[in-house]
């Protein structure tokens, strides 16, 4: 009973769902913040040294069927600056729905300061564009007849399908304020052998402000949203802040307009390492009312530009 319970929930909420799930579910507050090139492949290659990023969340919930996702993304510039290159695969799974992307990207960017040589402990913020392309190939499965419903054609087979992905983006980036705009999946279901999914195409857009709080440059305010679009669902938003010391200590809090909150705490094990815990609370009265993340990044060469 409790499984169909849990399956039986679900259903009712995927109304709410579905286009997040078809439509590259948005990653959590912690996810897109540090790990962007999911959602724009402009950001592939953005930082002067290879750098790797693990991201799971869900795991440690009160709720069996819960949103659950874990991900691995590696980024890196070529010999030529002007260029850069970024892989992942990642998974997400809500209930008997389970997406699992592998993507690789390929970035293009234009500097306008060739002599720039400011990284400071607040990190790497050329003024840069950069174009963005990104392809690769989504797993959709939906163990349909775990719903154990019966007399309904809709659920009488389960979809198992393979969809190639082509994804564009653009970011434009300073020292104190960055912009993006993505789509990463423009082909949306066109190029599926399965007609029965409804895969619509999900549009970002994206920016933020890095502010010093005091004239000694020690603590680094960065407000941030990020805009989602799907068609025939609500346009998602998300308003986020985090506070940064020296990279040694980091924490946030958010806002999802889906009535949602964000909170972030973490810290730099070395100038080379990052661990962050994210935790993600529903305003409204679900079953489903929390997620727990961590994400754990490694940045090669020079870190994470900690230099005093």
């Amino acid at each position: 009973m409790k499984i169909k319970y849990t399956l039986l929930v679900v259903v009712i909420l995927s109304n709410g769902f579905l286009y997040s799930i078809l439509g590259q579910q948005t990653p959590v507050f912690a996810n897109y913040n540090y790990n962007t090139v999911m959602i724009n492949p402009a950001h592939a290659g953005f930082y002067p040294s290879s750098d790797m990023t693990i991201t799971n969340r869900g795991y440690i919930n009160q709720f069996e069927g819960s949103p659950r996702n874990i991900g691995v993304t590696f980024n890196s510039p070529l010999g030529n600056e002007n260029v850069g290159l970024g892989a992942g695969v990642y998974s997400d799974q809500v209930g008997v729905t389970t997406t699992t992307s592998l993507f690789g990207s390929y970035a293009y960017k234009i500097f306008f300061d060739h002599n720039y040589n400011r990284a400071r402990w607040w990190s790497y913020n050329p003024p840069v564009l950069s174009f963005g392309i990104t392809g690769g190939i989504m797993v959709y499965d939906e163990n349909l007849l775990a719903l154990g419903i019966q007399n309904d054609p809709n659920f009488a087979n389960n979809i198992n399908t393979f969809i190639p992905t082509v994804g564009i983006g653009v970011l434009y980036n300073r020292e104190h304020i960055y912009v993006g705009l993505s789509a990463p999946n423009i082909f949306g279901d066109s190029l599926s052998s399965e007609d029965n999914i409804d895969l619509e195409i999900p549009y970002y857009a994206y920016a933020g402000y890095r502010f010093f709080s005091t004239r000694f440059k020690e603590v680094l305010i960065t407000p941030s949203v990020l805009i989602k679009y799907v068609s025939g669902a609500p346009i998602q938003a998300d308003f986020n802040t985090t506070v940064n010391y020296k990279n040694k200590i980091e924490v946030g809090a958010g806002y999802r307009t889906s009535s949602s909150m964000n909170f972030l705490a973490g810290f730099y094990i070395s100038d080379h390492l990052r661990l962050l815990y994210n935790y993600n609370q529903t305003l409204r009265s679900t079953p489903i009312n929390n997620t727990h993340g961590i994400i754990l990044s490694y940045r090669w060469g020079e870190g994470f530009g900690n230099k005093g």
